[in-house]
């Protein structure tokens, strides 16, 4: 039976909606909406001018309606007169295949057909920082290695708990809190779950905490790389696929723990990681966490080359657990719903072509990598993501070809702009242009 929005705004006492959708850039849009209209909004969407946002459309094209998705509502736990409801975009009665929820729906069905469900985690790294962006905002989370510093962690309680609790009130499981890394980083863990689930519940993730923070008079961001000398703030995410309660990705006699289906769907990762860094990496800033020397803390936590292993994090992609994988690629930055699909269409590559991620490596990568000349390693800047991205068939084949020219024009428009204000240098202190445009990211 469907689900009624509007006689559960009554039973909730829900006065609003925020009707969301992320554009290619990861930007959070939405209207408001008052419950008394949630139904005619159910039916046929709320109006959007897609020009407005960062989509590929033209001022001279239609209204885009933004569908909410009813099974996605939330009830804010700090507001709780408002839900929010991510949303698939419909422009002329069509989908917008070019608009990343849309595009995630897209690679889950090519799963659907083979019976299968890819469940996934995240792990959002976030700093707390001053309201401008020049500091941290504890002034006393000094030392160079600070993960795990429960006195930084306990400074921060107040909002910690309130970000946690509300994640136990949407029905989330978090499991832990802790100091990450770097001065005035943190991070939350919860349950994994459906791939379409963790990418929304990503979505909210990154709203709830920003919003949250600034009720604590403070701002959090998720920028890849605020400050030039500490760890950046990656985006890890945590792989498996399922049939039923089977975990397809699960082999007790391999000694990764691993299936053959799990090798050719890492196979497939690695294969197209170069081009895919371009959706996992998407910002100027997300190349001064990849391939950067080494921070205060003495490590980058962040991969160089294309690689994989067991239970070691020099890697890009390890093997914590039988049965899954985590990939330490993806940035704070990442789109959240375009992360999930490239790995789905990634993954899927490597299925359908019985791919060989080869054998697994157990060096330290970042004292060793010189011994492998063989791996190929990550794109430097993002103009060379982008043109891998530009060049790669399997890609535009799993996506569309106009899908891809579409996001690739509004990345090298970004990079213009960068351009004309500044010039990128590796070794320099992050661009004001960068932490403009990137730390609300």
């Amino acid at each position: 039976m469907p689900i009624n929005l509007s006689k559960i705004a009554k039973a909730k006492k829900i006065k609003y909606f925020l009707i969301s959708f992320v554009d290619f850039f990861g930007v959070l849009r939405s209207k408001l909406v008052p419950a008394q209209a949630i139904a005619d909004m159910q039916k046929n969407g709320a109006g959007f001018a897609g020009f407005a946002t960062w989509l590929d459309m033209s001022p001279a094209d239609g209204d885009m309606f933004a569908l909410p998705d009813p099974k996605s509502l939330i009830q804010l736990p700090w507001n709780k007169e408002i839900g929010w409801l991510a949303s698939d975009l419909y422009m002329y009665g069509k989908p917008v295949k070019a608009s990343p929820r849309v595009m995630l729906k897209e690679q889950i069905n090519k799963l659907d057909k083979k019976d299968l469900v890819m469940k996934s985690g995240v792990e959002c790294e976030y700093f707390l920082i001053s309201e401008d962006g020049s500091k941290i905002a504890d002034a006393r989370d000094t030392q160079s290695k600070p993960c795990y510093d429960q006195s930084a962690l306990m400074r921060r309680y107040d909002l910690i708990k309130e970000i946690c609790d509300s994640m136990i009130t949407m029905g989330w499981n978090p499991y832990q809190n802790d100091h990450e890394d770097a001065n005035g980083q943190f991070e939350m863990n919860w349950d994994y779950t459906d791939c379409l689930t963790t990418a929304d519940r990503h979505v909210f993730f990154k709203y709830m905490v920003k919003s949250l923070a600034e009720k604590h008079g403070l701002r959090a961001t998720f920028m890849p790389k605020p400050f030039s000398n500490l760890t950046g703030n990656g985006c890890h995410a945590h792989i498996s696929l399922w049939n039923g309660k089977i975990n397809k990705f699960l082999d007790n006699g391999d000694k990764l723990g691993l299936s053959k289906l799990a090798y050719n769907f890492l196979g497939g990762i690695m294969k197209l990681t170069q081009p895919l860094t371009a959706f996992f990496n998407p910002t100027i800033n997300s190349y001064r966490r990849i391939n950067a020397p080494p921070t205060k803390s003495g490590a980058t936590w962040s991969p160089s080359s294309i690689s994989y292993t067991g239970n070691n994090r020099t890697h890009m992609i390890r093997i914590p657990d039988k049965g899954r994988f985590e990939l330490r690629l993806m940035d704070g930055a990442v789109n959240p719903y375009l992360l999930q699909a490239g790995v789905i269409a990634a993954g899927l590559h490597g299925i359908n072509n019985k791919i060989d991620p080869g054998e697994p490596l157990s060096c330290n990568m970042y004292t060793d990598h010189k011994n492998y000349p063989h791996l190929k390693k990550l794109p430097d800047i993002i103009e060379d993501a982008l043109d891998q991205l530009e060049n790669s068939k399997e890609i535009k084949e799993a996506f569309g070809g106009d899908t891809i020219k579409s996001y690739l024009k509004l990345k090298r428009s970004e990079i213009n702009d960068f351009n004309q204000e500044e010039k990128f240098d590796k070794k320099s202190s992050v661009t004001h242009w960068e932490k403009n445009s990137t730390l609300d990211c």
